[in-house]
């Protein structure tokens, strides 16, 4: 996400929590593993989101700082091409109906199709300023992309526009289910509740007392969004249906993803700070159960219940050259 002017205000807390965020467990064994790390040859810069195809085993890396996206055989760990000269490349969704990769570059504001077999540019669309994150609706199949002030809603098929939801700030972190999305609007001091279907807002929830809300995931058995601020830096949980804050607790510093792994009610918060925090859901809420180094700067990643993997995306720095970290869960 490509909101620098937020970043530069965070720095300074950025940097306390790099001293702050260690690697212990909070109670017992680590609860990931790092099963292998996967070279991104010649990668220099930031790197900004990841997709997935389980079915083929393929990852996709949006290549911030080289202008390209890459996708990655997930057996091997070979490269299977690159596309280059994109301005700012951030969000990134795999299409499974049509074998697609949606594409949204944030210095140009353009979405673009590629057919992710071999990255040939199928077709384009231009959304507008800082084109960001990507989703692809569940219950849909629609992508979704946030951008400007605004939410686009967007027919793969067709790779036309269907409607653009006004917002009142720049959206970060969002997730949809069951015909609403919930969205991050730091700029905003809260969270949005929106309709896909009408376009129409439904609720705002304001921060409690938090800022630099970017990262987001839904528990939808346990029916709470998990929201992660910056500064400070801490996990908040809402209820879903009222947007009653429930829990508050503390986490590592410079969130930038976080993602629920259902099957064992957990939620991954991937950190800059150099870790992921895993918390676990129980009757009494959630608690931090483990706290697992990655690497200084890693705070975008990828959970795949299908694989049952946590990718994390190492820029390079120093001696060690950028990565994708694949963590199991233990």
């Amino acid at each position: 996400m490509a909101h620098f002017g937020l970043r530069a205000l965070v720095s300074a807390a950025t940097v306390l929590a790099l001293w702050a965020c260690d690697a212990r467990s909070a109670s017992g064994p680590p609860r990931l593993v790092l099963e292998r790390s996967i070279a991104l040859a010649g990668v220099s810069g930031r790197i900004d989101h990841l997709a997935l195809d389980p079915a083929r085993g393929r990852l996709f890396v949006a290549e911030l700082g080289e202008g390209g996206v890459e996708a990655v055989d997930l057996a091997s760990g070979r490269s299977l091409g690159r596309i280059g000269g994109l301005k700012e490349p951030q969000g990134l969704g795999y299409v499974p109906a049509s074998d697609e990769l949606a594409v949204a570059t944030g210095g140009d504001g353009m979405l673009r199709f590629y057919r992710a077999a071999d990255l040939r540019l199928l077709g384009s669309l231009r959304l507008g300023n800082d084109a960001d994150d990507v989703r692809v609706d569940p219950s849909g199949g629609r992508v979704l992309v946030g951008y400007g002030h605004a939410l686009a809603v967007i027919d793969p098929a067709r790779r036309a526009l269907v409607r653009s939801i006004p917002l009142p700030a720049h959206p970060e972190g969002f997730e949809a289910e069951g015909g609403r999305a919930f969205i991050n609007l730091p700029d905003a001091g809260g969270i949005a509740v929106v309709d896909l279907d009408s376009g129409r807002e439904l609720a705002r929830w304001p921060n409690p007392g938090q800022r630099f809300n970017f990262p987001l995931a839904l528990d939808s058995q346990g029916g709470r969004v998990a929201v992660v601020y910056r500064l400070p830096a801490r996990l908040v949980l809402f209820d879903a249906a009222s947007g009653k804050v429930e829990q508050q607790a503390d986490t590592c510093g410079d969130a930038d993803d976080a993602f629920l792994d259902q099957r064992r009610a957990r939620l991954y918060v991937v950190c800059g700070a150099g870790a992921v925090d895993v918390f676990e859901r129980s009757a009494a809420g959630y608690s931090r159960a483990s706290r697992v180094a990655t690497r200084a700067g890693a705070r975008t990643g990828l959970f795949s219940p299908k694989l049952d993997r946590l990718y994390v995306a190492a820029r390079a720095r120093g001696r060690d050259s950028a990565a994708v970290l694949v963590y199991q869960p233990n």
